[in-house]
C-alpha cells in the first residue's frame, strides 16, 4: 500500500470515518475511496453493499475483480436512563460490539454496582452528551420516562447525524413527548426520526424482551441505507 493512501486511511479511522481501499486483484493498482465520496464513485452499489455489512470480500464490476477492504467505526450505544431496561441493554449491545455509554445524573440508578463494566456518566444530558461526539456510527435510545433528561438528550441526538434514535414509551407517552420538542423548535422531518415506541413489535413485556426488541430494531436501522438527515 502507498504510503500515501495509507496515511489518508489512517486520518478517516481516527476520525471514524468510514473508508474502503479498492484493489485491483489482476494489477494491484489501489484506490481509497472516502464515505462521502461513494456515492459518486462508479462503484457505490456495491461499496454501499459492503458498507452496510461492513465486511470486506471480492466483487466481480465495471473495473474488474476487486478486493474491497472495508474499514467502518465500531458501533456505539448512547442511552439517557440508568433503568432496568438499560441493565439488560447495555451487556446484550457490548456482545454484538457495541462501545456502551450510560447517561444519567441521578447517581443513586447511574452505579458501578448496577452497571458493571459499563461505562456511566452521571450528569445531565447537556453536559454529558456534547464531549462524546455522536456519529453516524452511534445509536441513541432515551429510556428515563423523565422529560427533563430525555428531552435534552433527544434534541442533542437528532442535531446529530446518529443511524439511530428510539425512545422509550406509549403513543401517548410520545405524542406529548412530540408537542414539546415541537414547542422547542424541532421540526416534523426531525422528530420522524424517532423510533417510538421503541424497538420491534415483538410482544415483549420484560425488561429483557424489551430490550432484545431494542437491540432488534438498531441491528435492522444499522444494516439498512442511512436515513437521510433532515
Amino acid at each position: 500500500m502507498k504510503l500515501a493512501i495509507l496515511s489518508a486511511l489512517n486520518a478517516e479511522r481516527a476520525a471514524r470515518r468510514p473508508v474502503v481501499v479498492v484493489t485491483n486483484i489482476e494489477s494491484g493498482a489501489q484506490r481509497l475511496v472516502l464515505g462521502k465520496d461513494i456515492g459518486g464513485d462508479p462503484l457505490r452499489d456495491v461499496l454501499e453493499k459492503h458498507l452496510r455489512s461492513g465486511k470486506s470480500g471480492t466483487e466481480e464490476t465495471p473495473e474488474g475483480k476487486v478486493f474491497l477492504t472495508v474499514h467502518v467505526p465500531a458501533p456505539r450505544l448512547v442511552i439517557t436512563g440508568a433503568v432496568h431496561i438499560s441493565q439488560a441493554l447495555a451487556p446484550m449491545a457490548r456482545l454484538l460490539g457495541y462501545d456502551v455509554t450510560i447517561v444519567d445524573p441521578r447517581t443513586a440508578f447511574a452505579s458501578a454496582e448496577r452497571f458493571p463494566d459499563i461505562r456511566l456518566i452521571a450528569e445531565w444530558p447537556d453536559t454529558a452528551l456534547p464531549p462524546l461526539n455522536i456519529d453516524r456510527y452511534t445509536a441513541f435510545v432515551a429510556l428515563t420516562h423523565d422529560p427533563k433528561i430525555d428531552d435534552p438528550a433527544l434534541r442533542h441526538a437528532l442535531a446529530s447525524d446518529c443511524f439511530y434514535v428510539g425512545a422509550l414509551g406509549s403513543k401517548k407517552t410520545h405524542a406529548r413527548r412530540v408537542e414539546r420538542l415541537k414547542a422547542q423548535g424541532l421540526s416534523d422531518a426531525d422528530l420522524a426520526r424517532i423510533h417510538a415506541p421503541i424497538g420491534l413489535s415483538i410482544g415483549a413485556v420484560s425488561p429483557p424482551e424489551i430490550a432484545v426488541s431494542i437491540l432488534a430494531e438498531i441491528t435492522a436501522r444499522l444494516r439498512q441505507a442511512p436515513e437521510p438527515k433532515p
